[in-house]
This record gives C-alpha cells, sequence and structure tokens, in this order.
C-alpha cells in the first residue's frame, strides 16, 4: 500500500475535520442548520435562548423593525403635537391642596371634594385625585395659582366640611397642607430641565463619539433620541403628569438605553473585527450573530432594572400614595421597555443598514456570495460525479456475475502447469 496515498487521506480528513470545525463557528446566520442526528439532544427554545446559538434573524427582517420603530415614532410625535403634556404644578405653576382620604363613613370622594372647591373658590379645579391606598391615602387638588384669602378660605371650607385628621388620629386643620408655585418658578424649573437634558446629550454625543467609529456612534445616537421620542409620547398620550421627577427619570432611561446599545455593539466590534480579511460571513450574519449572543444579557438586565421599578411603584406610590415617587417609576418603567427593544431591533439594524452603503462591505458581501455559489457548484459536481462512479462499479458487478470464469476473457485465470515428478531410480522396461 503506497503511504504517500495514506499520508494524503489524513490530511484531508484533517482539513475538512478543520473546515468542519470552523464552519460550526462561522457559518452564515442564514445558512439552514443541519439535520441533529436521532441521539443527539434537542435545546428548546430557552436554551438556545440562553446560549445565544438561536440564530434569531434580527437583522434579516429589519425592514420590518423599521416600520414598527417608524410607526411608534409617528404615533408618538403625532400625540405630543395633538395633546401635548400634562404639566406637574412645578412647571406650569398653581396652587395644590392635600387631605387625608379618610377610611370608613369619614372617606372623602373627589366629587364631593370638588363640589366644596367650587362653591368656595367659584371656578372649578383642575383636577382631583386620590394617592395611596388605605390609611396613607390622600386627596389632592391641583388648580391656578389662588391669592392668600382664596386659599384661607378654602382651607376652612374644607375643614368645616370633611373635617380632616392628622396622623395623630386628632381632627385638625394642620391636616390640610396647600403648596403655591408661581409661573415664574415653574419658568425657571423648565429652563433647568431642558439645560439637563441638552448637557446630557452633549456629554454621551461626545463619549460616543470618541469611543465607536462614526457609524456605531450614529446609530448610537439615533438609538437615543428613539428612545427619548417614544417615552415622550407614551407621557402624552397616557396623560401622565409631567414633574421634575420625571425628567430625572428621563436622565436615568436614557442612560441605561446607551448601556444596553453599548453592550450589543461591543460585541458587534468584537465579531466583525477584520471581517475584510475572511470569507465565511457577511458584515450583517456577523452583527446578526453579536446581537444572538448578546440576547440574554439584554433580557436579564432588563428584568433586573424592571424589578425594583415595579417593587417601587407597589411599596411607594400604592401603599404610601408618594406622588414624586409614582413619577419616577412610571418614566423609568417605560424607557426600560422602550431601550430594551431599540438596543436589540433598532440599533443594530440601522447600523448594518448604514455600513452596506460603504463599498467595503458591499466588496465584501459580494465576495462571500461568489464564494458560497462556487462552493454550491463543487457539491453539485461532486455529487454527480460520485452517482456517475456508482453506477459504473455495479455495471461491472453485474457484467462480471454474467461472465464465467475462464470463457475466453483476458481477466480468467489461466491453468497452471504440470509438475514434473521425482525420479526414482528404476529403470523403465519399455525402454529395455
Amino acid at each position: 500500500m503506497d503511504t504517500s496515498a495514506v499520508a494524503d487521506e489524513d490530511a484531508t480528513a484533517d482539513a475538512d475535520e478543520a473546515d468542519d470545525a470552523d464552519d460550526g463557528k462561522d457559518a452564515p446566520a442564514k445558512s439552514k442548520p443541519a439535520k441533529p442526528d436521532a441521539d443527539s439532544p434537542h435545546h428548546g427554545f430557552l436554551s438556545r435562548l440562553y446560549t445565544g446559538t438561536g440564530g434569531f434573524e434580527v437583522i434579516g427582517k429589519r425592514r420590518m423593525w423599521f416600520m414598527i420603530g417608524g410607526a411608534m415614532v409617528l404615533i408618538a410625535i403625532a400625540s405630543i403635537a395633538i395633546r401635548g403634556f400634562t404639566f406637574g404644578i412645578d412647571f406650569a405653576g398653581g396652587t395644590k391642596v392635600s387631605m387625608p382620604q379618610g377610611a370608613g363613613a369619614d372617606q372623602i370622594s373627589t366629587s364631593q371634594v370638588a363640589d366644596v372647591f367650587t362653591r368656595s373658590v367659584g371656578s372649578a379645579p383642575q383636577s382631583v385625585v386620590v394617592a395611596g391606598s388605605g390609611n396613607s391615602a390622600t386627596v389632592q387638588i391641583r388648580a391656578e395659582a389662588l391669592d392668600t384669602q382664596q386659599t384661607q378660605k378654602l382651607t376652612q371650607d374644607l375643614f368645616d366640611a370633611f373635617h380632616p385628621k392628622n396622623p395623630d388620629g386628632q381632627v385638625s386643620k394642620d391636616a390640610i397642607s396647600t403648596s403655591d408655585v408661581s409661573a415664574t418658578w415653574g419658568g425657571q424649573i423648565t429652563k433647568k430641565a431642558l439645560l439637563a437634558l441638552v448637557v446630557f446629550v452633549a456629554i454621551v454625543t461626545a463619549y460616543i463619539t470618541l469611543r465607536y467609529e462614526r457609524y456605531m456612534a450614529a446609530a448610537a445616537m439615533a438609538t437615543m433620541f428613539f428612545d427619548l421620542i417614544v417615552t415622550a409620547g407614551v407621557y402624552s398620550m397616557v396623560g401622565f403628569e409631567v414633574t421634575p421627577a420625571t425628567v430625572i427619570g428621563l436622565l436615568t432611561i436614557l442612560g441605561f438605553s446607551l448601556y444596553d446599545t453599548v453592550i450589543v455593539f461591543d460585541k458587534v466590534e468584537e465579531n466583525t473585527e477584520g471581517f475584510e480579511h475572511s470569507t465565511r460571513r457577511t458584515y450583517a450574519e456577523l452583527a446578526n450573530l453579536a446581537v444572538n449572543q448578546t440576547f440574554m444579557r439584554s433580557i436579564n438586565t432588563s428584568l433586573i432594572s424592571v424589578l425594583p421599578i415595579l417593587a417601587l411603584m407597589v411599596v411607594a406610590v400604592w401603599l404610601l400614595g408618594v406622588g414624586t415617587l409614582q413619577d419616577l417609576a412610571l418614566v423609568q418603567l417605560v424607557g426600560v421597555v422602550v431601550g430594551t427593544y431599540s438596543s436589540i431591533f433598532f440599533a443594530t439594524p440601522l447600523l448594518v443598514a448604514m455600513r452596506e452603503r460603504t463599498d467595503l462591505v458591499r466588496t465584501h458581501t459580494r465576495r462571500v456570495l461568489n464564494r458560497r455559489a462556487k462552493a454550491a457548484g463543487k457539491g453539485s459536481a461532486k455529487s454527480a460525479a460520485d452517482s456517475g462512479d456508482t453506477d459504473d462499479e455495479s455495471g461491472d458487478a453485474d457484467a462480471g456475475e454474467k461472465t464465467p470464469v475462464g470463457a475466453g476473457t483476458g481477466t480468467s485465470r489461466p491453468s497452471r502447469p504440470s509438475r514434473p515428478g521425482r525420479p526414482t531410480g528404476k529403470r523403465n522396461p519399455r525402454r529395455a
């Protein structure tokens, strides 16, 4: 047996195994997965999601994600333009009156409070709501700015009508609290809130520009503005009150959204480093792999962020009735949900859409597709050749079975010559 042929076969086998291993790591996201063996374990949806091997097509469906995101932005902008915002007293100015709601037979309804307010002031209040529950529930009245005499008369009328009790359980006028915010003060608060938002965006823009290349920086900034617009639109549609706590929460969730986007972009940057030197995957497929590898991390981060927010809403808002914490929790809850969506289904697809317009990525994608087309052609030719060889071998075998041995063919086995006998030393009587 030729040893060089054996060595060549071993080398070919080793190369095939290495190619298979590389294909397992670098196979394109759109390629059809191989069918598992009957004895191999079948991994479920959650298992594939946890290990990052689910092969969920995110980048390939980016047109759908862009349409969904565009619809969300348009609805948000339309709501902001038509409905506007419900600004709190700190921004719009006015008077706010609070008193305990009471319990049992002494429980006060919002309609009763609105009637007393209208009779006392001569105009209807802007809003009357109940915050909290149980013994900590309070009735909160919001109205336009009242002067000192109006405020004192309203306090006396509310006390005479409902006899509210202080925390010690004693009927007292001190249980009714009032706060006044002038329009000038509200304007100053608004300017400071806008200044804080501008400074935050400027600092984030500077960091992202220095940290990433221009396409990643542009995609990250577009994602942040997407979160800002959609969150503001949700507040406008639902009618949540915008307070200074809302602005603080908005800055917080913008930071969270940016953090989640940076996690995904770091993985994209790692996967696409030197991508132009390899023809195994396109840039879009490498980015899709990065999204799959960070899927579970994004979900875990969002869940960990949502849990304390829900606890804040249940304990501080529903039980204690603290309105400031309610404003902070609401904006954070909305922002976390929107930020998680945008970091997965908006940021990376937008990045790929911009990069595929460059000559480098277009040329590399063409090279990858040409390589796959050649590999597919060679595979088809090899399958046809193997099929032809099998037919030839089966034909030769059939011919060999029908031809008898020694029937005059060139491949028949020749007869062995007769072997001469050994001499015995006796004379042949015929010769004698």
